[in-house]
């Protein structure tokens, strides 16, 4: 890639290990929104996908150990079955965390992108892997342990494609950087938390009533909406922490809309 077409947008790994970013809590969840609202179909569909593709390998796996319903009588079946969708949705679901960043960095995205970092694949599997067993470890320590590396590591598996770094270096780096604005990245990932869980309600209110239909439908339509809004808000968060090299193809920033391809 030649240099003087690179143009390096918002923050760098040098920089975000020495603290030298910002995080505005209002901003972020603001830009977020509006990134969310031009853009938001081609993160629906990849989820839509990887949601296709997870029940897919659920039903496979599962019918190996005699059936779901006895791999849910046993936990150390289901704890198996938890390991390996996780390690082969991940690399999907990191091309899904790669539209928030290309949303952020005004790169236009359509849902093909999560197939675009299987390459990488097997990498984005062990940080999967890894960050999901140091969770679960952190939970087991009274949680707060678990929330903090939640937050932290919440940012590992864009390093992996995006960066190409290891595993290892990817968590080292997502932990040593995040910790200098831990606790605006936790604000703002509980304002998400809360609005899935307001989105929620009405289902729960409803669902013994002949109106539970509609607290469903509600749930569907603000998940269209509040799936975009998380990725769109990592990938900003991404961008001020860490920043991501383009080429400059034109003075003019580029437009961010959706593209139905998949």
């Amino acid at each position: 890639m030649d240099e003087k077409n690179v143009v390096q947008v918002g923050g760098s790994i040098e920089k975000s290990l020495q603290g030298q970013y910002s995080i505005d809590v209002p901003s972020v969840l603001k830009e977020a929104w509006q990134l969310t609202l031009r853009a938001r179909i081609s993160i629906n569909v990849g989820l839509l996908f990887t949601l296709v593709i997870g029940i897919v390998l659920s039903s496979l796996i599962s019918s190996t150990m005699g059936g779901i319903e006895e791999v849910y009588k046993d936990q150390q079946a289901m704890t198996l079955l938890q390991i390996a969708v996780t390690m082969i949705l991940s690399p999907f679901l990191v091309g899904v965390e790669m539209m928030g960043i290309f949303h952020a960095v005004g790169i236009k995205t359509n849902s093909k992108l999560i197939f675009s970092f299987l390459k990488r694949g097997s990498w984005v599997a062990v940080c999967a892997l890894l960050t999901s067993i140091f969770i679960a470890l952190g939970m087991q320590l009274y949680i707060l342990p678990g929330i903090y590396l939640t937050v932290a590591l919440s940012l590992a598996l864009p390093l992996v494609v995006e960066k190409k770094l290891s595993p290892i270096k990817a968590i080292m780096i997502s932990v040593q950087a995040t910790r200098f604005q831990w606790f605006k990245l936790f604000t703002i990932y509980t304002l998400l938390m809360v609005a899935l869980f307001l989105s929620l309600l009405p289902l729960v209110i409803l669902a013994e009533t002949q109106l539970s239909i509609v607290g469903v439908m509600f749930f569907l339509f603000a998940i269209t909406f509040l799936a975009p809004l998380f990725y769109n808000v990592k990938g900003i968060l991404y961008r001020e922490i860490f920043g991501m090299q383009i080429r400059a193809v034109d003075a003019k920033p580029l437009p961010v809309n959706d593209s139905f391809s998949a």
